[in-house]
């Protein structure tokens, strides 16, 4: 099979067309990850030995290995092509896809399926380019039911606003025209929001708030300028959030819609997710699905994915 025949391809019939069988899924991962020549997983100074049927061998620790070795692929008995539709599912989908859809869409179980999409939510990060600058909008949301969407037995007292009783909530970062960074955060408080800016902004940066005191430490350090939606103010010429309150929606129309439900314990893999597909708006689906399998590099087991914390 020659790679130019699978160059492109940017919708789901092409990508099927342009891996057939498992022989070009192999095919296409070795020149992604060895474009030059094949390194061994083990030690990558080591000669290697090409035993045939796509199987290698490390001369200095004398292991046999394949290109799905230390990838997330690693031990699966998932043919490949079944991945690469998975993957390419959740990338294209803006809201993500659920385990139960997924399943269906590749008759697997409910459990390999939610297993597969929690092992390529773990490649959903972005390289840093470096920290966000230029102007930088900063934002809170809340993961969580409402009580009025609750059986009357199941209602959590004094829950709504900023109550964290039932609700998770995530941090935001969105340079405008650039990236957003969320993190799953404790709380809301300066203790929490004033690391992660310091973190991930440059201190050149011209910050855009909302009113909420959390964000009274950082204007210590930061150009702050922040509207007050405690009184209906939204826009006041360039200061406002909007831009990362779309992307807040998007993120809970997913949750909402797609995957209605997500434990704490995984929700900052969900918020990668969305993030990713954000950070990725501008370049083709086929682009998208190549920089996926460059950052395929982990090695997963079930027990790893489920311990994250």
């Amino acid at each position: 099979m020659k790679l130019a025949k699978i160059a492109k391809f940017d919708s789901l019939i092409e990508l099927l067309d342009a891996f057939p069988d498992e022989e070009s899924c192999i095919i296409y991962l070795e020149h992604l990850r060895w474009p030059n020549k094949v390194k061994s997983p083990f030690d990558k100074k080591s000669k290697v030995y090409h035993l045939g049927n796509h199987r290698y061998m490390c001369k200095n620790t004398q292991k046999i290995f394949n290109v799905k070795v230390g990838t997330i692929f690693h031990s699966t008995k998932l043919p490949l092509r079944k991945w690469f539709m998975a993957i390419w599912l959740v990338l294209s989908h803006k809201k993500g896809i659920s385990s139960l859809q997924l399943s269906r869409d590749l008759k697997i179980t409910q459990k390999t399926a939610w297993y597969i999409l929690q092992k390529i939510r773990t490649c959903l990060i972005c390289k840093n380019k470096g920290k966000l600058d230029g102007e930088v909008e900063c934002d809170e949301t809340f993961v969580g039911g409402k009580n009025k969407n609750r059986h009357k037995n199941k209602k959590v007292k004094n829950s709504q606003g900023r109550s964290f009783k039932d609700k998770t909530p995530i941090f935001g970062m969105l340079q405008r025209k650039g990236d957003v960074i969320c993190r799953v955060v404790e709380n809301t408080s300066q203790y929490e929001i004033t690391p992660n800016i310091l973190k991930f902004v440059e201190f050149s940066s011209v910050l855009y708030t909302d009113e909420w005191q959390g964000y009274n430490d950082i204007a210590e350090i930061y150009t702050r300028f922040s509207v007050d939606h405690s009184k209906k103010q939204f826009v006041d010429g360039d200061i406002y959030t909007n831009t990362i309150e779309g992307f807040w929606s998007i993120l809970k129309r997913g949750i909402i819609g797609i995957y209605h439900h997500m434990s704490k314990k995984h929700l900052q893999l969900y918020a990668n997710e969305f993030a990713f597909r954000y950070n990725t708006r501008q370049i083709s689906e086929g682009s998208r699905f190549k920089l996926f399998l460059c950052n395929a590099e982990k090695k997963l087991t079930y027990q790893n994915i489920i311990a994250v914390a």
